[in-house]
């Protein structure tokens, strides 16, 4: 099959022919139908940390059809359209049992959906209704990204809402707090180029970023938000966050940032706000996305600006390490139609 290639840090992917995979026992091969480049992919092929092997395929963003099964596998079959998570897990320990495949102590996020075929394990699959296009199934993992942050805020309804970045997951995150019974809901970024795109998703208001102070997010919210998520994950973001959220108000983290950062915890501590950092999500999230697609796939696709073949890839994925006007790039690995 052909795939796209991790070799190198800060090193272009390279798309080459590897070995298809075959299931073994409780396993999957899955046909990626549809795969997004997310922003922690990036993260993965810059920085030492992540641990990232030569020769890895990356991608876990993905929807596709079971191609193949393996002994044991009684919950899916061949031809069954489904989103993919991309946490393997021991499925034995009481993390795992509860449901919370993330706090596994053998948990690792993979999917080696940058390619034509992905392996994984029954458990991982979410079916996907009848009704959602394979072309639309890619995007339950980020959504679910930001339903998880939403429900780790523990907000009430009513909340006054600042999300800070319309990259694919404050976008999701603007979506989920709209649905779960946010008040006003105000979006910030670096420009305004995602505007209109995050007024779809669910802002009452986009904050120009030539005036993005805490005076006038209050002004735009009326008051001072008691949640603060957030979606960018450079330094200095959970400073700003902090400044700009209510006294006795909730901070909730989804950026991943991977270099040291610095705030005061003096003004964390004298607004006796919560910080609440969210990463990954568990099953329900991930059924209740693909449900969610299911009934709004429109508005939900309208994040989505590019479609790529993955011959085309590697430079895409360059290009988007710097600022572009491209917001979910989502791959289509199967061979073009000739």
């Amino acid at each position: 099959m052909r795939a796209a290639v991790f070799h190198e840090l800060k090193k272009p992917l390279t798309v080459e022919t590897v070995s298809d995979p075959t299931p073994g026992e409780n396993q999957v091969v899955i046909e990626v139908c549809r795969c997004g480049i997310c922003g922690s992919d990036l993260h993965l092929t810059e920085d030492a940390i992540f641990g990232v092997p030569s020769g890895a395929v990356l991608g876990h963003e993905y929807a596709g059809r079971v191609a193949a099964i393996g002994k044991g596998v009684d919950r899916v079959k061949v031809g069954d359209h489904v989103a993919m998570m991309p946490l393997h897990s021991c499925r034995r320990c009481v993390h795992c049992l509860k449901g919370d495949d993330a706090w596994c102590s053998s948990m690792r996020v993979g999917g080696g959906s940058y390619g034509e075929y992905s392996l994984g394990f029954q458990h991982q699959c979410v079916s996907l209704p009848k009704t959602v296009s394979l072309d639309d199934g890619a995007l339950v993992e980020p959504m679910a990204v930001g339903l998880h942050g939403v429900r780790m805020a523990q907000s009430q309804p009513g909340d006054r809402v600042l999300v800070i970045g319309a990259g694919p997951i404050g976008l999701a995150t603007a979506y989920w707090a709209r649905r779960l019974g946010a008040g006003r809901i105000a979006v910030t970024a670096g420009s305004t180029r995602r505007a209109s795109l995050a007024m779809t998703m669910g802002a009452d208001v986009f904050l120009d970023p030539a005036d993005a102070s805490p005076e006038a997010a209050a002004r735009a919210l009326g008051g001072m938000p008691d949640v603060v998520y957030e979606c960018v994950g450079v330094e200095g973001m959970i400073a700003r966050s902090i400044d700009y959220v209510r006294p006795r108000g909730t901070v909730v983290v989804l950026g991943l940032c991977s270099r040291q950062d610095h705030f005061m915890p003096f003004t964390l501590v004298a607004k006796e706000a919560r910080l609440q950092a969210s990463a990954f999500y568990d099953r329900r999230d991930f059924e209740v996305c693909a449900d969610a697609l299911d009934k709004d796939a429109d508005t939900q696709r309208a994040m989505v600006t590019d479609v790529i073949h993955l011959e085309d890839m590697p430079p895409v994925f360059e290009a988007l390490r710097h600022r572009t006007t491209q917001c979910k790039v989502l791959v289509d690995p199967r061979p073009r139609k000739r």
